[in-house]
């Protein structure tokens, strides 16, 4: 898998070489200073997927992330400094603009960190050159411009099920944060649920993914605390390296119980405990990922009643998870992004009749 390194620094760029070279998978294709040395050599070096720094001189990564995904769509992953907020502030918007992914940058070799953050990035490397990415439309273009088969205004019947809802759950992975900012930016300001998110990211980058979503929704979003009471039209995010649950009474548990199926926050500790304590009352959502985290916690939702809704395959990024839970007719809704709002709402009317 061809890797081209866009990074402005020398130190950095020599780190990524060196770590893409210990990867037998990974070849280096090339490496650049600037986004506009990267458009000049796209075509001659043609890179199975691209190493994107966001703090470039001249056009800066997420411009030059626009333009790749207008001109040759090729697999984009981030390498972003996590402890900078106007970075990660770029970099979830370069997600919005067709990037797949963001990791976090590497340091000094001797640093005690490294080597995880190394292994990181290959892993994000070599999965996401084998993701399939569209051409978006040129500058401005959002998760909404996505073009997919199949009808997009066709009325969704409603939910078989007469319980009013008490919480929605929402989980993603790979391609989560602009299908996130889509779904939940589609919720009016007075939605009248409370929100529980699951988000595969690098635990460096939730508090940054959080403040982000927060500036592009009209709910109020921020890090679930442990012991928190959850309240109607909140937006709570589980934090990095940490599952997020639904305790008695409303009340939230963070927790660093054990992964499950590799992750934490894993998605099915989150659906399962709504299962549990809300529910024919609770809503699901599994939008877009890799692997099967979700499904399972999803089947126990529809089982005990919920309304459960798995993103369409037409504009997931990857159709991984939601994919499982079909499989598993975990989902009674299978809907592309842009009907899954919309839908929602119609749910959410019943807590208000």
């Amino acid at each position: 898998m061809r890797v081209l390194v866009v990074e402005d620094s020398l130190v950095v760029r020599i780190l990524l070489t060196h770590i893409i070279a210990r990867d037998p998978r990974l070849e280096l294709a090339g490496a650049v200073e600037s986004g506009e040395a990267a458009l000049a050599v796209l075509d001659t070096v043609r890179p199975d997927v691209i190493s994107m720094d966001i703090r470039l001189p001249g056009i800066d990564g997420l411009e030059t992330t626009r333009r790749i995904m207008a001109d040759r769509p090729t697999p984009i992953v981030v390498i972003a400094d996590a402890v900078e907020d106007s970075s990660l502030k770029i970099s979830m918007n370069a997600l919005r603009a067709g990037a797949l992914s963001v990791v976090e940058k590497p340091v000094a070799t001797t640093n005690d960190g490294y080597d995880a953050v190394a292994g990181q990035i290959c892993t994000q490397l070599r999965i996401m050159a084998a993701v399939p990415v569209i051409r978006r439309r040129p500058i401005g273009a959002e998760w909404a411009s996505r073009e997919f088969a199949g009808p997009s205004e066709t009325p969704v019947p409603f939910e078989p099920v007469m319980a009013a809802p008490t919480v929605l759950a929402i989980a993603a992975s790979t391609g989560g944060p602009p299908a996130l900012a889509k779904v939940i930016g589609g919720l009016a300001a007075d939605f009248p649920l409370p929100i529980l998110l699951v988000q595969h990211m690098g635990a460096a980058f939730m508090e940054g993914f959080a403040n982000w979503l927060d500036g592009v929704v009209p709910l109020p979003v921020h890090l679930a605390r442990d012991g928190e009471m959850m309240r109607a039209g909140q937006v709570y995010v589980a934090p990095g390296d940490r599952h997020l649950e639904l305790g008695c009474g409303g009340v939230l548990r963070v927790h660093d119980a054990a992964p499950v199926g590799g992750q934490r926050p894993a998605a099915t500790v989150l659906f399962a405990s709504v299962a549990r304590q809300a529910g024919a009352q609770g809503i699901g959502v599994l939008l877009t990922g890799m692997g099967e985290d979700g499904a399972t916690g999803l089947l126990d939702m529809r089982k005990a009643g919920a309304a459960t809704v798995a993103e369409h395959e037409s504009s997931a990024v990857v159709y991984g998870m939601p994919a499982a839970a079909v499989r598993l007719s975990a989902a009674s809704r299978v809907l592309p992004l842009d009907q899954v709002a919309p839908h929602l709402l119609r749910l959410a009317q019943r807590r208000l009749a």
